[in-house]
């Protein structure tokens, strides 16, 4: 009986396996041909204007872009852009999720209008903010200053990467906000009620029980969102093009310049390994994280 079970087991497992393995092959194939292209390519000179220089470059890209300023400043720009958005998310996120926990007139219509922006396409949202919100002659925010009698503001040209931390952080805000305000649901409600019958204010019981609470919430936030943060583009492309001169160059428009301006396919590919590694880095990190607040 017990060989019957074994043997039904292992065949079991073996029919489970061929089953899986034309969708397991297909997936491997689709993440790991472009991976190893880009590292392919990486190590080549391939650049489109110069179809006579090719070959085997070694390191030569590498070395190039280590040494290129544009890399460093992308690279600086790119943890500034996360940075920030992820502070304003997660503070705002916080405070919106505890502000819609509470009961009033329309609260849920309240709570579909706030998510409703994530819902928007980047390059509507960044198309938006640019001809309707920012737009120095005929944007929102220069009716309202000019209402304190105050000059507009460029924001695009003088505030460049300011302009896009407030569109991304407008785009991720309802996520974090989601995400939290679901969270709150499982709040107890009975320890706070017993916190405020002990004399526990409305700070006291937000630092003290709503925080803790939505400590594990606010670490996935801050994974999923970094993760999407570290490839913005779509809101550069369409705003400010990376410029004014390298003021909002990101780590994923670089690579857009070297591949798609400058048709230096092996400079791009180099520059896509970097994005990969630091990816993984800054994955491995957050995911040791949020392992470490959910055994907590």
């Amino acid at each position: 009986m017990n060989k019957t079970r074994t043997s039904g087991r292992t065949v079991g497992g073996l029919r489970s396996l061929s089953l899986q393995a034309p969708a397991v092959s297909l997936l491997l194939l689709w993440m790991l041909i472009p991976l190893g292209m880009t590292l392919w390519f990486s190590f080549q000179r391939y650049n489109l204007l110069m179809p006579g220089m090719t070959g085997f470059a070694g390191l030569e890209n590498y070395e190039y872009l280590f040494t290129d300023p544009a890399l460093w400043s992308a690279m600086g720009t790119t943890l500034l852009m996360v940075g920030w958005v992820l502070a304003i998310t997660v503070v705002g996120g916080t405070l919106l999720a505890v502000l819609f926990q509470q009961e009033f007139m329309g609260q849920g219509i309240a709570r579909v209008l706030a998510i409703s922006p994530f819902f928007v396409m980047p390059t509507v949202s960044a198309l938006v903010w640019k001809n309707m919100m920012m737009h120095p002659a005929n944007g929102v925010l220069s009716w309202l200053v000019e209402l304190f009698g105050l000059p507009a503001v460029d924001w695009f040209s003088s505030l460049p990467l300011t302009s896009i931390i407030i569109i991304v952080a407008w785009q991720w805000l309802p996520f974090a906000l989601l995400i939290l305000l679901t969270a709150l649901q499982s709040l107890d409600e009975d320890q706070v009620e017993a916190a405020r019958m002990d004399g526990a204010g409305p700070i006291a019981i937000f630092f003290f029980i709503t925080l803790p609470h939505l400590k594990r919430a606010i670490s996935v936030v801050i994974m999923i969102e970094m993760i999407f943060l570290l490839t913005i583009f779509a809101e550069i492309f369409v705003t400010t093009s990376g410029g004014p001169g390298l003021a909002t160059t990101n780590l994923a428009y670089l690579i857009y310049i070297r591949a798609l301006l400058d048709f230096d396919v092996g400079m791009a590919s180099a520059g896509g390994v970097i994005a990969i590694i630091l990816a993984n880095i800054v994955a491995i990190f957050l995911v040791r994280m949020v392992a470490k607040n959910l055994e907590s």
